[in-house]
C-alpha cells in the first residue's frame, strides 16, 4: 500500500508533523510511505522578508510534488498551515490544478486525510481541515480523521492541537513553538490509523 503525505510548510512545523505521520504509518506493514511538498508560490525576496528562506533549508531535499503523484498512491495524507481558517495559497493552487484527474475520476476511491497548524490556539486548525474536506470529497476521496481512539486529544493539562478532523499543532505567532509530544504523537497514531484502513481496502 502506498502512502503520499503532501504538504506545505514555511518554518518547518508541518514538515515536522509530516514526518510524525510517516513514522506512524510505517507501523503498518507493507504500506511505502513517500512524502513531498508543493510548490512554492512566493517570491524568494518575500520568503526572505518573512525569515522563511533558512527554516526551509531543513526540508529542502523533500521533493516538489506533481499533481501526477497523486493518481499514484492508494492513500493521500495532507499537511497545510492555516491561513485566515483555510488552507494555504500554496496547497489551494497545487489542488486547483487536479481538474483533470477529477474528469478522469483518478482519485475516487483513495483514502485522505488531513492535518494543520496555525500560529494561535483558537487560529482556525477545525476550520481548515474541514474546508479542506469538501475539495477530497469533489475528488471523491474517503475521508480519515483522528478518532478519539488518540485519547490525547482530550487533555486538558497542558495546551495542545488535536481534534477528530485530524492532527494539528499550534505553532506560536512567531513561529516560536515547536510541536510537543502530544502533537507529534496525534500525528503518528493518525498515520497509523490511515495506513491500517487503507491496507484493508488495498491489500
Amino acid at each position: 500500500m502506498k502512502m503520499l503525505i503532501v504538504y506545505y510548510s514555511m518554518y518547518g512545523h508541518i514538515h515536522r508533523m509530516a514526518e510524525a505521520i510517516g513514522e506512524g504509518a510505517k507501523k503498518v506493514a507493507g504500506t511505502v510511505v513517500e512524502m513531498k511538498r508543493v510548490p512554492e508560490t512566493l517570491p524568494p525576496d518575500i520568503l526572505e522578508k518573512m525569515g522563511a528562506i533558512q527554516a526551509q533549508k531543513a526540508f529542502s531535499h523533500i521533493p516538489i510534488a506533481r499533481v501526477e503523484d497523486l493518481a499514484a498512491a492508494d492513500a493521500i495524507i495532507f499537511g497545510t498551515p492555516t491561513r485566515f481558517g483555510n488552507m494555504c495559497g500554496q496547497m489551494r493552487q497545487f489542488l486547483d490544478a487536479t481538474g483533470q484527474l477529477w474528469e478522469k475520476g483518478a482519485l475516487v476511491g483513495k483514502v485522505g486525510s488531513v492535518f494543520t497548524s496555525s500560529a494561535t490556539q483558537h487560529g482556525g486548525q477545525e476550520s481548515t481541515i474541514l474546508s479542506f474536506h469538501i475539495t477530497l470529497l469533489h475528488q471523491g476521496l474517503i475521508l480519515v480523521g483522528l478518532p478519539y481512539t488518540f485519547q490525547g486529544q482530550m487533555r486538558i493539562d497542558e495546551i495542545t492541537g488535536g481534534s477528530p478532523y485530524g492532527a494539528s499543532t499550534i505553532a506560536g505567532g512567531q513561529g516560536e513553538r515547536l510541536p510537543s509530544d502530544n502533537e507529534l504523537a496525534a500525528a503518528r497514531f493518525q498515520g497509523e490509523h490511515v495506513a491500517k484502513i487503507a491496507s484493508k481496502l488495498f491489500r
